[in-house]
């Protein structure tokens, strides 16, 4: 079974303590409620299903009963909390502090490395930007970013994209990508940092409607009345016309310039109810 702070979710952690000590004896979810001093028999395979929830004094309780103590015990205490945060500022906080306790006992979760890159907008532009720029130094390549960033910034960025091998530099101060895209993965926390990323964009996106000379960018867009069957279809469509993009980008390696895509496709009314 993988250390506590491999996990984002405490249900799988529940599920899987569980799993290992059946496979080992004829341990059963009823000894393991009992342990944890709950009544219900089947309360923790429940809480494991999604079908349960833990309240902040049940969290120690199952803590305790799988013998997690110290840092570990407080990181299945943030884990717990994790899955109860409501907005997306509460989960960001949370699940810093997971990470913040993770990096402190020197264990990766790989998930973090998903949150963080897509947590910040610098980051992926960054990562197409520093490859088509070689050798130059943090300040000019935050010279060449809009909008404005520090040299710091830049720096801050870059070492990150090193360190979760998303960027490799070679001895001459070149950057090169080890991949040619990112995907966000069947992740539980990534999608939090997705919609952060959406919603600078879109800011940015704004920005550029004043700031970006007409004839360097483009903006069109469709008001339609659809049906299920047909937005499912769009959507589809949508993924295929992304792909393509993505082809006749990475025809060519160079780059001279980062541009940023949005595709928006959004409900302006509330759905209809028919009526017989």
């Amino acid at each position: 079974m993988k250390d506590v702070l491999e996990y984002t979710n405490y249900r799988q952690y529940i599920a899987d303590y569980y799993a290992e000590k059946k496979a080992k004896s004829a341990f059963t979810w009823q000894e393991f409620t009992r342990t944890a001093g709950f009544s219900s028999p089947v309360f923790l395979k429940y809480v494991s299903e999604g079908r349960s929830n833990l309240s902040e004094d049940a969290s120690f309780q199952v803590a305790a009963a799988m013998g997690l103590v110290g840092y570990e015990q407080e990181y299945f205490l943030e884990m717990v909390k994790l899955d109860h945060a409501k907005t997306d500022e509460e989960k960001k906080f949370v699940f810093n502090r997971m990470l913040a306790i993770a990096e402190v006992h020197k264990v990766r979760i790989i998930e973090g490395d998903a949150f963080r890159y897509f947590d910040s907008w610098k980051n992926p532009v960054l990562r197409e930007l520093a490859p088509s720029m070689p050798g130059a130094k943090p300040l000019a390549i935050a010279r060449a970013c809009r909008p404005k960033i520090s040299a710091a910034e830049v720096s801050e960025s870059l070492s990150f994209l090193i360190k979760a091998n998303l960027l490799q530099k070679d001895k001459n101060g070149n950057y090169a990508q080890t991949e040619t895209g990112v995907s966000t993965g069947p992740m539980d926390v990534t999608p939090v940092a997705v919609r952060s990323m959406h919603r600078q964009m879109g800011e940015f996106a704004l920005e550029a409607i004043e700031g970006v000379p007409q004839k360097e960018r483009h903006f069109s867009g469709l008001t339609l009345g659809i049906t299920q069957d047909a937005y499912d279809e769009i959507v589809q469509e949508i993924a295929e016309f992304r792909k393509r993009i993505v082809a006749i980008a990475t025809k060519n390696s160079a780059a001279d310039e980062v541009y940023r895509l949005n595709i928006q496709f959004f409900p302006m009314t509330k759905k209809s109810v028919n009526k017989d």
